[in-house]
């Protein structure tokens, strides 16, 4: 069975891009705009993975952790967010909340070798790097 990831953006190039990635990758992928609709997938058809934003036009970062960790205590959350965080805000307040924190401007093989590490899943050769082509 393919291991569920839910990605929690509210910018659809955002959500539509993990969703590629990741569902190429072999994972089957949900994704949610808004904290509502994110916490009825935790409920309905729990992740073994969430992938969120920190900075939700509907909420508030750290209150959609806290009621996601309600719902589903051993979810691990990568947060992914383009938001500046102090160091020292990360090591003592974020990485408690969190199983990993990653600046939105990391590269995409950065940010799946982070997803395979959480999921336990055997991580991708160095050399395998991930290129998504649009058409113009």
């Amino acid at each position: 069975m393919k291991k569920h990831i839910l990605s929690i953006d509210d910018e659809a190039d955002i959500r539509e891009l993990l969703r590629e990635v990741l569902t190429i990758k072999g994972y089957r992928v949900s994704t949610a705009a808004e904290p509502e609709q994110a916490k009825k997938i935790v409920k309905d058809d729990p992740p073994n993975l969430i992938i969120m934003d920190f900075q939700i036009e509907e909420g508030d970062g750290f209150v959609l952790i806290e009621e996601i960790k309600k719902l589903g205590p051993n979810i691990p959350i990568l947060l992914l967010t383009g938001a500046v965080f102090d160091r020292n805000v990360v090591r003592d307040t974020i990485e408690k909340k969190v199983a990993r924190y990653l600046d939105k401007t990391a590269s995409l093989n950065t940010i799946v070798t982070e997803i395979e590490k959480l999921l336990g899943d055997p991580i991708s050769s160095p050399g395998n790097t991930i290129t998504i082509r649009r058409a113009p």
